[in-house]
């Protein structure tokens, strides 16, 4: 299908022989590569895509998701890195010596030094042609600069290696964050001053998971946007939109699907196949019974992240719009708003038992009555999430169903009334829709889908350009550019003529708010809402407010959320690495 998918999985097997389908530790991190990689085309063309292959580190690129930070709660606990086995991030426990703080230095810098080999070896030259050798020595720098850009962005200043070093030499003291940016900002620029590096691939083309130099400007408009230089931001965000990417213009929730996975508004993927240990694992982690066959619902969305979406007229939710006495009621008393039609007498008694008020019980007009609180919002919420009545396409023993979400469930899988099981059916959550395969297309590979992952997507761009406008002062350019997204998911206009009406934008203190919503609406289990919390110092007031936790949708919650510090905008040198190296400074309350 697409060249650089095979020639990459080529590569990894390479790498992997036998070992973990995870990527990890599969060779030392500060190890470099061999000079007898080098000696002729083919293996040049895999000794860079042997660096293209540490996007498949979960953290680098392939389940950069995970660390979404809009909203994810767990069954019984949070997981912001359930699949690296890490510490509770929001029960407030984590150490410098937590896993994720490890594996994400770790297979960074694996990256970075792969990178650094290549280079070593392309401009010391190799047996491709010297347009080719141009070409590849910019996309190894897009790669460098990508794998310094995600370490700065959370430890603030890091180690910088430009060259291969002996594993007893990786010993450096940490830069400070500005002089990192700096060599973010130099490799991008070598690259967009590359004439050899094509502004994108076209759809379908074989070298598409390639960097380009649209790939390039997004990065450094972000780096720039990292270091408040809105200026130069807003100029490279301008830029990417000369040079081919554009907004997918059907449903939301259909760019997401293999079919649209090589879309011009895809910037910048980590490839995915169907293959063990190469494809997405979204299915097993954002999926439930229905789509994964079996397992466990690991995160679930917060019922703070489903309630932020606006009203269809772009009016902010409020439940008592729907339901009248809401916000009054108990998380106990609520329950009886997302009650299934008809419940027999002694599911009325024991729900009547626990707190529910069932005198507001509507035998069959319940499910309803809570259904147009989610009809009647932003059209990016259903497809999103999965919400309560809403229907999934699922399957069961190799046949398709359609399934309902429904409470109390009451089964079953192969028959009527087709509800839809989670392995939480004693609590009530909401459930990820976006990224999870329906149907029975990929039954026998839901481990490892076929879907592309985005690291960069136009869309971001554009979101990332209206906030670099903003930032220098309030203008209607910006409102003009968030309505292209807008426009496209179906959501209300914003304007700045009526103030009468909710789009109504009053200055740029709004428009911050607004853009901000507007990132987290649209941009969710891609791995860039924990990262824009963060950037923001909003983390904090989002998450972490007293009394919050993870909570079924009525608001019962399951267990408290805990903020250590505001030293959590920053994260914790790896203890392993501040032991090996006396050279590297902990970061402040990480000590």
């Amino acid at each position: 299908m697409i060249k650089i998918k095979y020639i990459t999985i080529f590569v990894a097997l390479l790498f992997l022989g036998n070992c973990q389908s995870d990527f990890l530790d599969t060779t030392p991190y500060d190890e470099i590569g061999s000079g007898n990689m080098w000696e002729s085309e083919n293996l040049v063309d895999l000794g860079v895509n042997g660096v293209y292959n540490a996007l498949r580190y979960p953290f680098v690129g392939k389940e950069r998701w995970s660390l979404d930070g809009d909203g994810f709660v767990g069954m019984g606990r949070d997981r912001t890195s359930w699949i690296m086995g890490s510490s509770t991030f929001k029960s407030g426990v984590m150490t410098a010596g937590d896993g994720l703080f490890r594996k994400y230095w770790e297979q960074h810098y694996e990256g970075i030094h792969r990178s650094n080999d290549a280079l070593l070896n392309l401009e010391a030259g190799v047996p491709v042609s010297d347009a080719k050798a141009a070409r590849l020595i910019a996309e190894v720098k897009f790669l460098r600069a990508y794998f310094y850009f995600n370490l700065n962005q959370v430890f603030k200043g890091v180690p910088v290696y430009l060259e291969p070093v002996p594993a007893d030499e990786v010993n450096r003291p940490r830069e400070t964050e500005a002089a990192v940016w700096k060599v973010v900002i130099d490799d991008l620029t070598d690259c967009i001053n590359e004439t050899n590096l094509p502004d994108t691939y076209p759809k379908g083309d074989s070298n598409i998971g390639r960097a380009t130099k649209a790939a390039a400007y997004s990065l450094r408009g972000k780096a720039y946007l990292y270091m408040k230089d809105y200026k130069n931001a807003e100029a490279d965000f301008k830029k990417v939109s000369t040079l081919g990417p554009v907004l997918y213009q059907g449903k939301y929730a259909d760019l997401f699907k293999e079919v649209n996975e090589d879309h011009p508004e895809m910037i910048f993927s980590v490839q995915n196949v169907s293959l063990p240990g190469l494809g997405s694992i979204t299915q097993k982690y954002l999926g439930s019974q229905p789509a994964f066959g079996f397992g466990w619902n690991t995160y679930l969305p917060h019922i703070d992240y489903v309630e932020s979406f606006e009203n269809a007229d772009g009016s902010p939710f409020n439940w008592d719009d729907y339901l009248p006495g809401y916000s009054t009621m108990t998380p106990k008393e609520r329950t009886v708003f997302f009650l299934r039609d008809n419940l027999t007498n002694d599911q009325f008694t024991s729900f009547e038992e626990k707190g529910a008020k069932m005198s507001l019980y509507l035998p069959n007009g319940n499910e309803a009555r809570v259904l147009a609180a989610y009809s009647n919002r932003d059209p990016r919420l259903t497809q999103t999430i999965i919400t309560p009545y809403s229907t999934f396409d699922g399957a069961a023993g190799g046949t398709e169903f359609t399934y309902t979400l429904r409470w109390p469930y009451v089964g079953y899988e192969r028959k009527e009334p087709f509800d839809f099981q989670t392995n939480t059916n004693s609590k009530f959550y909401y459930l990820w829709r976006k990224w999870v395969y329906e149907g029975i297309s990929n039954i026998d590979n839901r481990e490892y889908g076929p879907t592309d992952m985005p690291l960069i997507r136009y869309a971001d761009v554009l979101l990332m350009l209206a906030e670099s406008i903003n930032e220098q002062g309030f203008k209607t350019e910006a409102i003009d550019i968030v309505n292209q997204i807008r426009e496209r998911a179906g959501a209300a206009l914003l304007q700045n003529n009526d103030s009468s009406l909710p789009t109504y934008v009053d200055g740029q203190e709004d428009m911050r708010t607004r853009i901000r919503n507007e990132r987290r609406w649209e941009l969710p289990v891609e791995g860039i809402n924990l990262f824009d919390e963060m950037r923001w110092k909003t983390l904090k007031e989002k998450s972490f407010y007293e009394g919050n936790g993870a909570k079924e949708i009525w608001g019962a919650k399951s267990y408290n959320f805990s903020w250590k510090g505001d030293y959590n905008y920053t994260w914790a040198i790896p203890r392993v690495e501040t032991e090996r190296n006396s050279n590297l400074e902990q970061n402040p309350g990480w000590e």
